[in-house]
């Protein structure tokens, strides 16, 4: 780093005569000149200019920015920076966490409805009386879909839905897994079990026929939860970026805050022996 310092000397203010310091005037011209010239260097010494700067650390600035954000801007006394960096992070925190409950609520809704109004055994009734009709290969009495006490054994379900193919394409997930919740509301071979479609087996279906309207009622609560959460993932990455973008900012502009020029005023006062005169100084530092 190198410095370089400008002096400029406006006017003299005053010189006031008859201020003498006694214990400087030896009453000898040349004695007392070389007081004065003394005084004179030491007033003025260039090492001396800079000496009060205090310089920042572009580290120290990054690591309080990323720890939380707009810190380093108060570190470099930006602090119109540092509560828009505080406001953000704020923000997106009450953002994510809203939508986030959002989320849940509406996740406990729509499953509460799949509960009320869609039938696991009622799809499984209607597949197995329907199987033939599907895929002529499948012969129904093979799978024992249905135990003694007549609840859907899940196993053969499985087993019945992957070998029927076609538009059967998927396999029903456990009760209760959100892929279970995902399934009944988004492929259309779970339409049938569905209350609006009814208990009747042998109710015609084809694939390509019209949803019931319950169906998709379902996919569009489900899908408004799937938003909520969205709109919280991305209020989370901004948060994040929030303090990425906070603590590069911050060491990028304490390097900068280093490098910029420095100015202040004083008032010096030279003591020549014999009188004393004050001088106003306009000091320009430039770190480059």
């Amino acid at each position: 780093m190198k410095t370089a310092v400008i002096i400029l000397v406006f006017s003299i203010i005053s010189n006031i005569y008859g201020q003498t310091d006694k214990k400087l005037i030896s009453y000898s011209i040349n004695l007392d000149n070389q007081i004065s010239k003394q005084i004179i260097k030491k007033e003025y010494s260039p090492e001396s200019a800079g000496k009060n700067k205090k310089k920042h650390s572009p580290l120290l600035a990054g690591v309080l920015s990323f720890a939380v954000p707009g810190a380093g801007a108060v570190y470099n006394n930006q602090y119109l920076k540092a509560a828009i960096y505080l406001g953000v992070e704020v923000a997106a925190i009450a953002i994510g966490v809203t939508y986030d409950k959002k989320g849940d609520n509406q996740t406990e809704f729509f499953q509460n409805y799949a509960n009320q109004h869609w039938s696991v055994k009622r799809y499984a009734q209607w597949t197995l009386a329907n199987a033939k009709r599907i895929n002529p290969l499948v012969n129904p009495d093979e799978y024992n879909v249905f135990d003694n006490n007549g609840n859907v054994n899940w196993s053969e379900l499985n087993r019945l839905e992957g070998d029927l193919g076609g538009y059967y394409s998927h396999r029903l997930a456990p009760y209760g897994d959100q892929q279970y919740y995902e399934m009944i509301g988004k492929y259309s071979q779970f339409n049938v079990g569905w209350e609006e479609f009814g208990d009747d087996p042998n109710k015609p279906y084809n694939y390509g026929d019209p949803l019931t309207e319950q169906f998709e009622y379902y996919s569009e609560q489900r899908g408004l939860a799937n938003t909520y959460y969205d709109y919280a993932k991305w209020a989370v990455i901004a948060v994040i970026s929030n303090h990425i973008i906070s603590a590069f900012e911050s060491a990028w502009a304490t390097k900068h805050y280093n490098e910029t020029v420095r100015m202040n005023v004083s008032v010096d006062k030279v003591n020549y022996g014999y009188f004393v005169e004050y001088f106003p100084k306009f000091n320009v530092e430039i770190q480059f």
